[in-house]
């Protein structure tokens, strides 16, 4: 089961994310993701250092997360990324999606020992890459279907 602490950081929050994201546990960590969401004033700097395994249902999480800050004008951040999700957002190619706005285009910090590069990484034009698109809220989304 995977555990969230947050952490005030001025207009923004950290979360910190550890143990297993899947199905049950992307279930019981989403009220307080929102909540987390929700106290913010510009959004939340995620820490994924301490995920050991993340399936598509804490994927599906983390996307709507995002989402959802881009409704309310705010960003969520990957700070510190897990080689387990930075490989799925790169398959998926959203890794982006997840880069601070100032800096688009930066990898992910992983705390432990560097992961091999994703095949195709960052080259997917599939449905959830956002290249060349924007809603003006620093919020990339994919091209309309």
């Amino acid at each position: 089961m995977a555990t969230a602490s947050r952490t005030p950081r001025g207009d923004r929050i950290g979360v910190r994310v550890l143990g297993e994201l899947d199905l049950d546990s992307a279930r019981r960590l989403r009220p307080g993701l929102h909540e987390a969401l929700a106290a913010s004033k510009r959004g939340l700097d995620l820490d994924l250092g301490g995920l050991g395994f993340c399936d598509c249902a804490g994927l599906g999480v983390l996307m709507e997360l995002r989402q959802l800050a881009c409704a309310q004008g705010k960003t969520v951040v990957i700070r510190v990324g897990s080689p387990m999700v930075d490989r799925l957002l790169g398959l998926l190619g959203a890794r982006e999606l997840f880069a601070p706005p100032d800096t688009p285009g930066i990898e992910p910090r992983h705390p432990g020992p560097a992961a091999a590069p994703s095949p195709g990484a960052g080259t997917s034009s599939g449905p959830l890459s956002s290249r060349g698109h924007t809603n003006g809220t620093a919020c990339r989304r994919g091209p309309r279907r």
